[in-house]
């Protein structure tokens, strides 16, 4: 009995119900961002094109249609082009696990394979300095609940430079309190774990609000809930952030001078400010979790005043200040509105 060919909804359940999740070890939220990247293009097909889900097949994912797909991404929904790429990225991880179990999936790994990645000009990074973060971590009013949990939370965030999802994941577990340290065990990207120690003064604030809250016991439960959900959501710790950007902005309009400022500027900060004191860069790279130091060179820019303070030493070695000799005293002199 000849074997049934695969279709394209077969194969795509394959790959999100065995193979990114079993095969792959892909994160929850890499799963999540390719499934809605399917989503929209399942949204794209009927809309334009008129089809449904169960129409659709390898043979009509040919260029015009992927590129159709992205163009209407960028016009049609407004996304950037990180967005774009993203979605793009999404389609040729499938396109190639097609590509491995029929010979349909050809026309759709060709298409995927002719469509170019877009590039754009790189940002600067937004970098807070040391009195921004000062007063940042400052703002909460610890005497409420909520305020003193967001206390905790921005200040973790600086201590250890972590990402936004890396700090929602965090467990009671992941937390080791020692004699003189505290440690976290963080999940990045591609359930990649990395152990890190952060400042003393950010532990004992961490562990007095584990006893608060009364969770120091509960290991399985996450440290940071907001106000539905146990389990805090990225969007919940952007929403907090920039609640405190916001106010710092209104209390010191001398400072926090960015248009736009993002929990991700948090982790520059950290990087900046500990390639500033010194910390060797592998150590940065090792601390932040990048798998290659060139990641660790983009974060850790290097800020201005980090710059001119260079300069200044560099000036004030190798071009020795004369001394300069005051004229001597006319012997007629004049009066001062002829000079």
């Amino acid at each position: 009995m000849k074997r049934r060919a695969l279709g394209f909804l077969d194969l795509l359940e394959g790959f999100f119900t065995d193979y990114m999740p079993h095969s792959a070890g892909l994160s929850a939220n890499t799963i999540k961002n390719y499934r809605y990247a399917f989503r929209l293009l399942m949204e794209y097909l009927f809309k334009a094109k008129g089809i449904d889900s169960g129409g659709i097949t390898f043979n009509i994912l040919d260029f015009e249609t992927v590129n159709g797909f992205l163009n209407w991404l960028e016009q049609e929904r407004n996304c950037g082009i990180v967005t774009r790429n993203q979605r793009l990225t999404a389609l040729s991880s499938f396109a190639s696990y097609a590509q491995n179990r029929t010979l349909d999936a050809a026309v759709f790994a060709n298409a995927i394979d002719r469509v170019p990645v877009k590039t754009q000009a790189a940002s600067p990074r937004t970098v807070l300095t040391l009195d921004e973060v000062a007063i940042l971590l400052a703002l909460p009013e610890q005497s409420l609940t909520i305020g003193f949990r967001d206390c905790v939370l921005l200040n973790l965030m600086y201590a250890s430079g972590a990402r936004a999802q890396e700090i929602c994941d965090l467990t009671v577990r992941d937390v080791l309190f020692q004699k003189d340290a505290t440690r976290l065990t963080l999940t990045g990207k591609g359930r990649k774990t990395r152990r890190i120690n952060i400042a003393r003064p950010c532990g004992e604030l961490l562990k007095h609000y584990l006893d608060k809250c009364g969770i120091s016991k509960q290991l399985d439960r996450h440290v940071f809930s907001s106000q539905t959900r146990e389990h805090m959501t990225t969007s919940c710790i952007t929403e907090i952030f920039k609640k405190y950007v916001r106010l710092a902005k209104e209390r010191n309009p001398m400072l926090f001078r960015e248009s736009s400022y993002t929990p991700h500027s948090m982790r520059h900060s950290t990087a900046t400010h500990m390639l500033e004191a010194g910390v060797p860069l592998m150590a940065i790279k090792n601390f932040l979790g990048h798998a290659s130091v060139r990641t660790t060179e983009r974060y850790a820019e290097l800020t201005q005043a980090t710059v001119n303070g260079y300069i200044r030493d560099w000036n004030s070695k190798w071009f020795p200040q004369t001394a300069i000799t005051a004229d001597p005293p006319d012997e007629n002199p004049l009066p001062e509105y002829l000079r």
